[in-house]
């Protein structure tokens, strides 16, 4: 999908999302991976403008030293909707993406992949775009029931069911710590994803990629905002 294709309006946006979602690939079909990337946005709400800062960080996948980090904003996107934040998201993460030295063969996004109501979390659709294996690591639920227990030790899984389906699964990635929620996004299924966001951790609540590009992002936005 081109970025000059998104959708001007949310009835639009939610019109297209059975197609694209139609689109998402929920099995492994990516090769060796040396480089993966962090994805997040950071915006205000309620902002008038309907600003979003993006920003990508890539890391070296064995090492995970950083190769290089870019930062992008857009004005005038789409309002705050849920269930719609990927088409508000996407086009500046896609520009940030293109513009990294180094092509990531794996993005972890903060959000959600196919744990979203139509299965169209913003993992899936910067997925779709930009066809690259992605992986949605997410803070919070939208959808679903986390079932079984879920003990507070690293390393604790328990499936994320909505709807009969498991779409995720809550993930305790160190001892004390909130679970985050694990999806696929495209091109990788939910033993791979959870496989890397375990690998990628350096004993924090988030894997290293997310966490960098939550703080990059965070920069992009104080960098453009007045004051």
């Amino acid at each position: 999908m081109h970025l000059a294709d998104f959708p001007a309006t949310a009835a639009a946006a939610r019109l297209l999302q059975p197609a694209l979602a139609a689109r998402v690939v929920p099995r492994d079909d990516l090769g060796p991976v040396r480089v993966v990337a962090g994805a997040d946005a950071s915006t205000l709400r309620f902002d008038p403008t309907r600003t979003v800062h993006a920003a990508m960080v890539a890391l070296d996948a064995a090492s995970l030293a950083p190769l290089g980090e870019c930062g992008a904003t857009h004005r005038g996107g789409l309002p705050y909707v849920p269930g719609l934040l990927g088409f508000r998201e996407v086009p500046p993460l896609a520009d940030a993406f293109r513009a990294l030295p180094r092509r990531p063969d794996l993005v972890l996004v903060d959000g959600h992949g196919l744990a979203h109501p139509r299965g169209l979390g913003v993992a899936c659709l910067l997925g779709v775009t930009l066809d690259v294996p992605t992986i949605g690591v997410a803070k919070s639920i939208l959808v679903g029931t986390v079932e079984g227990d879920l003990p507070d030790v690293a390393g604790a899984q328990a499936p994320l069911v909505w709807q009969g389906r498991i779409i995720g699964m809550a993930l305790r990635t160190r001892r004390g710590a909130n679970p985050v929620y694990v999806s696929p996004g495209h091109r990788v299924s939910l033993a791979t994803a959870l496989a890397w966001v375990v690998a990628l951790g350096r004993g924090r609540r988030l894997p290293e990629p997310t966490r960098l590009a939550h703080a990059a992002a965070t920069r992009v936005r104080l960098g453009h905002d007045p004051g």
